[in-house]
This record gives C-alpha cells, sequence and structure tokens, in this order.
C-alpha cells in the first residue's frame, strides 16, 4: 500500500485487488453509509443518473505509508482474455494489459507531473508545451513498465505556490474552490464523518510495516479489507462484555442462524446480505426472485438498498410482495404503496419485473369470483422455477403471525394453494398473502424482528416446536433452503 491521494474511475465492476485475487462473497467489515463501502483508506463514491450508473469512483488517501504519490486514474473496462503468459504479449497491440489513463500530479518514483496513456488505447495529443517522458530504468507504474505508456510531462514545470499566486493577482478563479462547491462539499462528507464518529478505525504501524493490513479490494459494488479481522468486542464499561459492546452478533435462534446488532447495523447487514444473494443468483440463473414483507419493520431496509447498494442487480431483478391488504394499491396502507415510496421509485427496476398482488380486479376489493390469489399464484408458477424464490423477507407479529397467515386459522397453513385470502383478527382488511407451503420452497428466507415490543415474542417462539397454527412463524422451515433470523438488540435481548 503506497501513501496516495488518489481518485480512480473505473469502467466496470471487475478488478483484482492490489494484493492477491480472492474476494470474500459476502464482505460486512464495517458500516455501510449513502456513499462511503469501507472505512480509510478508501471510499467509493457513486454518481446516481444514468450516464455514470454502474461506474465505481474511488478515493483514496493515507498517512504514514510506505509511498507519497498522487494521481487520478481511469481504468477502463477490459473483456479480453489472452490465454498466454505477460512475456509473449505485444505492449502496442495486446488488449489484455491494463487499459487506464493516469493524470500523474507528483511525487512517487515518476515525481515530477505526467499524463500516461495505455498503449493500448490511444496517443494522445498534448500542446507542444509538453514532452515525452523518459524515467530511470526499470521503472513500473501501476504493474507495468513505462515503456507500455505514452507518457508526458510539461516542458517546464512550475512551482504549485507560484501559479496559484500568478492566479490570484490576475484575478482567476478557476484555481479555487466557490462557496457553492465548498457548502456542498461539507453537504456530502459531514454525514459520512458524523456516521463514522463512534467507529474504531483500523490502526496500523505505518510504513512497510503495514503490510497487507490496510490492502483493500473493489467486488460486488463494495470496497473492503482483502486482510479480513474477526468480530471484536470493544471493552466496557463493566467488567464483562455488554450487549451494546457487539456491533453484530452471530448465534442461534430455533436452531437456524441468527444475526443480531444494534438496529442500524443490523438493517445494514441484512442490506448486504441480500445483495449478495442477489448478485449470486444473477450470476448463476439471469435473474434474482425477492419476495418482501409489508409493515414497518423493512422501511428502513428498503431505504438503505435504495441509497447505499448501488452494485444491486436490480435490472434484473423480480420484486414479488409476500402479503398485502385488500385495499387499492395507491392507499396509504397497501404494502405495495409503502414499497413505491421507499424503494421502488429510487431504484431502476424495469416495470414489466414488479409484481403487486391483484387485490382489486373489477373495481371490487378482494372478491372470491375474481379469483385474484389463483391469478397471483399463476404469476408465479409461470415466472419462478420451481415456485422456488430466491429469498424471501418476512416478518414476526406480537402474536407469532408471519406474512399474512394468523394463529388460529388454518387458511395457507398446509395444502396446496400457493396464495390465500385470510383474515386478521385484529384488523378490518383482509389480506392475500404467500401460503405456508409456498414460503418453504424458497432458496433462502429471512426474518426480521425489530423492537422492544417483540421481546416476549421472541422468547416465547424460541422454546416452540412447530405449532404453525399457534404461532405461524413456528412453521417456517424452507425444505431444500436456508432460514437466517435477523433480530435486533431490543427483539432479542429486550
Amino acid at each position: 500500500m503506497t501513501r496516495r491521494g488518489a481518485f480512480h474511475r473505473q469502467g466496470d465492476a471487475r478488478r483484482r485487488g492490489w494484493r492477491g485475487e480472492g474476494w470474500p462473497e459476502s464482505p460486512d467489515l464495517c458500516r455501510r453509509v449513502t456513499f462511503c463501502c469501507s472505512l480509510a483508506p478508501g471510499v467509493l463514491v457513486h454518481v446516481d443518473n444514468l450516464r455514470w450508473e454502474g461506474v465505481p469512483f474511488i478515493l483514496m488517501s493515507g498517512k504514514a505509508l510506505d509511498e507519497r504519490v498522487g494521481y487520478a486514474r481511469i481504468l477502463f473496462k477490459n473483456q479480453a482474455c489472452c490465454v498466454q503468459s505477460e512475456k509473449h504479449w505485444a505492449v502496442a497491440q495486446s488488449q489484455c494489459l491494463p487499459r487506464q489513463l493516469i493524470f500523474h500530479i507528483g511525487h512517487g518514483d515518476l515525481g515530477s507531473p505526467a499524463v500516461l496513456v495505455s498503449k493500448n488505447l490511444f496517443r494522445p495529443s498534448l500542446p507542444s508545451s509538453w514532452k515525452e517522458v523518459e524515467g530511470p530504468p526499470g521503472l513500473r507504474l501501476f504493474g507495468s513498465p513505462l515503456s507500455s505508456y505514452y507518457a508526458y510531462s510539461p516542458v517546464q514545470e512550475r512551482d504549485a505556490y507560484s501559479i496559484l499566486l500568478s492566479h490570484i493577482y490576475h484575478g482567476r478563479k478557476d484555481s479555487f474552490i466557490t462557496t457553492e462547491n465548498l457548502l456542498a462539499s461539507w453537504g456530502f462528507w459531514t454525514p459520512l464523518l458524523e456516521s463514522l464518529a463512534h467507529m474504531a478505525p483500523r490502526l496500523y504501524p505505518g510504513g512497510a510495516e503495514n503490510g497487507h493490513l490496510l490492502d483493500f479490494e473493489f467486488s460486488s459494488g463494495r470496497l473492503f479489507f482483502s486482510q479480513q479481522q474477526p468480530e471484536q468486542l470493544v471493552p466496557g464499561p463493566g467488567s464483562a462484555p455488554m450487549p451494546s459492546d457487539f456491533q453484530v452478533l452471530r448465534a442461534k435462534y430455533r436452531e437456524s442462524p441468527l444475526v443480531s446488532a444494534w438496529s442500524e447495523e443490523l438493517i445494514s447487514k441484512l442490506a448486504t446480505d441480500i445483495e449478495a444473494t442477489a448478485v449470486q443468483a444473477v450470476r448463476r440463473f439471469g435473474q434474482f426472485h425477492l419476495a418482501l414483507s409489508g409493515g414497518s419493520s423493512p422501511v428502513a431496509l428498503f431505504q438503505q438498498l435504495a441509497k447505499a447498494h448501488y452494485g444491486f442487480p436490480w435490472a434484473h431483478t423480480h420484486l414479488w410482495l409476500v402479503d398485502e391488504r385488500c385495499v387499492p394499491l395507491s392507499d396509504p396502507e397497501s404494502n405495495f404503496q409503502g414499497l413505491q415510496a421507499h424503494l421502488l421509485q429510487h431504484v431502476r427496476v424495469p416495470y414489466l419485473n414488479i409484481h403487486p398482488m391483484p387485490v382489486h380486479l373489477q373495481q371490487r376489493l378482494c372478491a372470491e369470483e375474481d379469483q385474484g390469489a389463483q391469478l397471483y399464484a399463476r404469476e408465479i408458477s409461470t415466472l419462478v422455477a420451481n415456485s422456488s424464490f430466491d429469498l424471501v423477507l418476512l416478518g414476526m407479529g406480537t402474536d407469532g403471525h408471519t406474512a399474512s397467515l394468523f394463529p388460529q386459522s388454518p387458511t395457507g397453513l398446509d395444502g396446496e394453494q400457493l396464495v390465500v385470502l385470510t383474515t386478521s383478527p385484529s384488523q378490518p382488511h383482509r389480506r392475500m398473502s404467500l401460503s405456508l407451503p409456498l414460503i418453504n420452497r424458497a432458496k433462502k428466507v429471512a426474518v426480521l424482528v425489530m423492537g422492544r415490543m417483540k421481546r416476549e415474542i421472541t422468547t416465547l417462539v424460541s422454546r416452540v416446536g412447530h405449532e404453525p397454527k399457534k404461532w405461524p412463524i413456528s412453521g417456517v422451515l424452507p425444505h431444500s433452503g436456508q432460514l437466517v433470523w435477523y433480530m435486533d438488540y431490543d427483539a432479542f435481548l429486550g
């Protein structure tokens, strides 16, 4: 790792790490925020518009490292595949060499400012005040010898301060930040710095002794440290560790994996896991089928997915609903309306990939003769292979219900129906819901439980067996998939 004040733009999400090529599938070493996916020394930024969609910008800097250098580097997408070794590559022709454009600001082995363009791209056209660079023999920059670049530096290098002073005397403002840009910078960085204020940074000794400790890599739209560290406890005020000392706690609940954390970290972890599942499904099958529950608990998750996970393969994602109230889709109590407000309007999901439940047909709400449940079941059977969702997100009510499957009611708990109409004993509206047999066909089921009011039911459910007629959540057990519980500390520990 080097001491670098740098700006990267990559034209592709596939890039080898600084050292080594192995990437963890689901990194979760840090808190995710809107525009940051790693702790120092790197920040990953995305521009939310069509032109730069999917193009990561990596900002890097560091102190007490083994080299001082500044650069802005553009690394272009490269899909070429060469089977011969590097020594057989023709530098001026091979498309297998990295294709990059580098604005070398100064310091480092090259010393002076320079513009470098890979010879497998194009020869730059620069003013006569620039000359070709002839560096020292054996000089390598970003993994390639200097001979692999068209390299130019200014004929007469001027001191930076003399340039700035000259601009001041001549009234030139292009070298100085404007008030508008300064305010925009504060608005960009302040929330990030505040979110990290209570997080311990990764400590390092400085210089070459850092080894691989600060190396980081880019994968699945995120930055993460190459060398993972086990989750640690921060010393608490008492003699024994307190629940608040943990950032993420892993355990077992009803003999299935449990992830527990404070609500913010829990939502971040769940969003990261969903994204990793989506990327893997798209890589294997070309599409990702996600069924989402409504209610208040998933709102923070929807917002997290919308704002902080730019690597999510939305273009290949199908969104389904786990349950829905029998109200018009525009009604504020509609689960689809909540999904629309907090997620859909912020991401680019193809229109045909959005599947609301047909609760409003023929100007009627959940009329049996309109067969809305059967219609949704046929749509699932047609589009979802084996009617097996890649991931189903559920919640758990204080009475043990999940989706819209309620205690003391046999509807949807067994049988062959995929989608059913149900009635809540405490709610005025009828519901449409995926059945328990359909939920248990999923490849993965995630149950999100949050809030201190859920503490009593989580304790009760932890002790019961398979009794879905009393506690429908106890019947959730995918036949050949995985069940993972996500509980915040309020729900898990009270």
